[in-house]
């Protein structure tokens, strides 16, 4: 049978903790809907009443049952999903948001319940996925607000924000008033790559059920590529242990050519670094590269967008008003566009991240090399040449490399301008 937490890989332990809390949250609701019919059904039979508060005493005992060996294990309104990128953060979330609208309570799957929320259709469930570089206070406001009102399905509003520590401190302070004064049966689901007072406040946090994740392993990607994508067992293999258990990265790898030939363009950059001419050559490559890749990955969304709007505005219409209409719409489609020149800032950034921690690989693989651990490579189709290259630098050398990609990603991170950072950590690769 189909099962919302199939896709969730290698994450035995929350999906056990999952399970409970989706049990746990149905037993509520059946004890919640036999409380409302025993009071409004009027007079009724003695023998009926006992049989309804047995009813309500069974499932109280379920949920208690539910929870019974980890006090936390039971249902709560706020959870918070923390983990390494490619972990399973959002799929987590959307899984649990699934088992909670599950007409079963169990996460089967198949129910109108499930299948609506894992397609992002359900009318209960909300989802926020940050377009630009943060998530501003007036979405946050609105989604909250609309989160207040009843289910209309009878179960439970879910709300998921995706990149919760994208938050600005406003946004972060709106969220916190709904968390702190939830509405009965509205739950949040946040995803954070940590609890980090810098990934999300601490007061946040401290109202929260904190699920942790683990990075899968990659024998477990691997067995998900094939099972699921018909991947060959070689290729899925490969592809696990190069996106270094992430996930959406090694199905990219395995079944995009345009994906694998930018990964070949990274790791050939150790080679080509022979003076600060290649460095900087180097650098620019690597930008260039990641700008042709988000522009790829926003131009069919923007050009939507830009159409819808424009046609909402009346483009292309010959009445008397039409003029008016098109100077009335011009601070709309520039808002528009600023919108969308912040989500392409943030493709860029996050597909440069990617080509920096398959580059901080390689150094990886050559410091393994270099110290000779019994560890197995991340890019097994370029170990000659980190082979050649901790033979070259030595281990002192392959871990100041290893930190100069880190600390690129880390400024980056930071808002220092990407090409800045780049070439600074090409110069250090040189240098070493």
């Amino acid at each position: 049978m189909p099962d919302v937490f199939a896709d969730l890989v290698g994450q035995d332990e929350a999906v056990d903790t999952l399970r409970r809390a989706a049990a746990s949250a149905a037993a509520l609701l059946r004890q919640a809907t036999a409380a409302h019919a025993a009071a409004t059904a009027g007079p009724v039979d003695p023998d009926d009443l006992d049989a309804l508060a047995a009813e309500a005493e069974a499932e109280a005992e379920a949920a208690e049952a539910a929870g019974a060996g980890d006090p936390g294990a039971g249902m709560t309104h706020a959870w918070i999903f923390t983990g390494p990128p490619g972990s399973g953060r959002s799929v987590a979330a959307r899984a649990f948001a699934a088992a909670l609208q599950c007409a079963h309570g169990t996460g089967c799957g198949v129910c109108q319940g499930c299948h609506t929320t894992l397609t992002g259709t359900h009318a209960d469930v909300r989802l926020v996925v940050p377009d630009g570089l943060s998530i501003g206070v007036g979405e946050m406001r609105t989604l909250v607000l609309r989160a207040a009102s009843t289910p209309s399905g009878g179960r439970w509003q879910v709300v998921i924000v995706e990149d919760a520590d994208r938050l600005t401190e406003a946004a972060g302070n709106a969220l916190l008033k709904a968390v702190e004064e939830p509405p009965p049966r509205t739950v949040f689901l946040l995803c954070t790559p940590s609890t980090h007072p810098d990934d999300i406040s601490v007061t946040i946090r401290s109202r929260c059920r904190v699920v942790p994740l683990r990075q899968p392993a990659p024998e477990a990607v691997a067995e998900v590529l094939t099972r699921r994508d018909g991947v060959a067992p070689d290729v899925a293999r490969w592809a696990a242990a190069a996106a270094q258990g992430h996930v959406g990265r090694a199905r990219r790898l395995a079944r995009d050519p345009e994906a694998r030939a930018r990964r070949d363009l990274v790791l050939g950059v150790p080679r080509r670094l022979t003076g600060v001419g290649t460095a900087f050559d180097a650098a620019s490559a690597l930008i260039e590269a990641a700008e042709a890749e988000a522009g790829a990955a926003v131009a069919e969304s923007d050009a939507a967008e830009r159409a819808a709007l424009q046609t909402a505005l009346g483009a292309g219409g010959t009445g008397r008003g039409a003029a008016g209409a098109a100077r009335g719409s011009a601070g709309q489609l520039k808002e528009l566009e600023k919108r969308q020149k912040s989500r392409a800032t943030r493709a860029q950034r996050d597909a440069l991240d990617r080509a920096l921690v398959d580059l901080a690989g390689f150094y990886r693989d050559a410091l393994v090399v270099a110290l000779r651990a019994p560890v197995a490579p991340v890019h097994t189709d370029t170990a000659a040449l980190a082979e050649a290259g901790a033979q070259r630098w030595h281990a002192e050398g392959s871990l100041r490399r290893l930190e100069a990609v880190l600390e690129c990603r880390s400024a980056i991170e930071a808002n220092v301008k990407p090409r800045i950072a780049v070439e600074a950590m090409m110069l250090t690769l040189w240098k070493g």
